[in-house]
Formats: structure tokens, C-alpha cells, sequence
């Protein structure tokens, strides 16, 4: 990828690092997040605009049967219940890496469809991140909270064949990237290599989920279009 730089992003997905085109990106303002803003800034006050922004992440073929849940104010609820086992949801920026200097962009939107496998598998670390946020834990206790939960076996392994779609023309996961560029994720053991990051590879590697305890690899590739069918801009 020609004059690419490096940002940090939403998962999820996004918060992550990235590679994105263009110079511009670079000469953009630098913004600091040093703490959690007030909670309304991370909420949604119209539900029908959630479940809107959620199903953007994928094709409607897939989206408009998941199951939808929407961000309140002790953690996602389930607000459509869906038929095909997927699941979309609108992460928010504290699914980052917690070193990302966004993770606490109140900004942030990270529309996730996750398949039925990774909706078993991924979705669980996501809801109980949120939990531990809303209780009011810092980022160190939401991190300590998230290594107790796996050491106790409070979340699931790793499901083989666990992916995402973040497809979606509306998300917003960065501020110098705005919604960047359409793209699948696929979830494999931190053990596994696709090749991700050498040149000519089209698959990019996200730190998301790589450090212990979830010890994640979360291997992203691009798409040509967005999730309403039209053509993506090229990287």
C-alpha cells in the first residue's frame, strides 16, 4: 500500500492498528481522550437509529434477520431478536487495545455483525468489556476485570470459523479515518499465520484481541463495496 500510515481505530471492531491511504490522514489534528467522557456521549437516545447504524455492518441478506442489540446504560440489550443466528451491534471505543490513544473517543461507532460462531465466542468479550465500563472500573480494572473473567473460565473458547462483517458507510472509527474502509474479520488462535502485514498481502493484522488473556489473532481484509452494494474507494 502506497503512502500508507498507521492510525489507531475501533475494533472491532475495531479500536486497532491499521494501515489506510492517503497523506491527509497524518496533517489531521491529533485529539487526546485521557478518560471516559460522560455516559450520555457514548449512548444513543434513538433506538430505531442503533438498530439502523447496527444492520449497516453487513449485506441486508445477513443483517435484516440477526438478532440487534443496542448500548444502555449498564450494558447491551437485546432489542430485535433475530432468526439466523448473527448478531449486530454498534461497538463503542473501549473495545480497542487499551494502549489505542482513542479508547476513550466518545465518538467512536464500530457497527459489528458477528456470525453465529464468533456471536458465541467474541460477543461475550465485548458485552462483558461494556459491563466492567459502565460499572465505572478504570482502564486498568476493566483490564484486571477482563483477565479474572477469563481465568475463570467466564467466557468461552474460541469458536473455529468465528468472523464479523464491518461493512458498514456510517461507522465512525477513528478521527482521522472517519468510517475507513469495509472490511471482514476473521478470529483465529494468536498461534496462527496468514501472512498478515507482508507486503502484498491482502490481509491486515489487528491488535484487538492479541494480548493475554484473550491472546486473539483478529485478521482483517478489505472489501470492494459497502454493506449497501456500492463501490468502496480503493486503498
Amino acid at each position: 500500500m502506497k503512502n500508507a500510515h498507521s492510525f489507531s481505530c475501533l475494533l472491532g471492531s475495531c479500536l486497532l492498528a491499521v494501515m489506510v491511504a492517503g497523506p491527509a490522514t497524518a496533517q489531521q489534528a491529533q485529539h487526546s481522550y485521557p478518560s471516559m467522557a460522560p455516559l450520555s456521549q457514548y449512548l444513543m437516545a434513538d433506538q430505531a437509529a442503533e438498530i439502523k447504524l447496527a444492520r449497516s455492518a453487513a449485506p441486508a441478506a445477513i443483517s435484516d434477520h440477526a438478532t440487534v442489540m443496542m448500548l444502555q446504560a449498564h450494558g447491551y440489550v437485546t432489542v430485535v431478536k433475530g432468526t439466523n443466528g448473527y448478531v449486530c451491534i454498534v461497538d463503542r471505543s473501549w473495545m480497542s487495545a487499551f494502549d489505542a490513544p482513542q479508547f476513550w473517543n466518545p465518538k467512536l461507532r464500530g457497527p459489528t455483525c458477528f456470525n453465529p460462531q464468533a456471536a458465541r465466542s467474541i460477543l461475550p468479550i465485548t458485552l462483558k468489556r461494556a459491563t466492567l465500563v459502565l460499572s465505572g472500573q478504570s482502564k486498568d480494572g476493566i483490564k484486571q476485570g477482563m483477565q479474572t473473567a477469563f481465568a475463570a473460565k467466564q467466557l468461552p473458547p474460541l469458536e473455529p470459523g468465528a468472523m464479523s462483517y464491518m461493512m458498514s458507510k456510517q461507522g465512525y472509527l477513528d478521527d482521522q479515518a472517519g468510517h475507513w474502509m469495509p472490511h471482514v474479520m476473521f478470529y483465529t488462535p494468536a498461534n496462527m499465520d496468514w501472512g498478515a502485514d507482508l507486503a502484498g498481502s491482502p490481509v491486515i493484522s489487528n491488535p484487538q484481541f492479541l494480548a493475554p488473556p484473550a491472546s486473539i489473532n483478529v485478521q482483517m481484509i478489505t472489501v470492494s463495496k459497502w454493506s449497501d452494494g456500492t463501490a468502496a474507494p480503493s486503498m
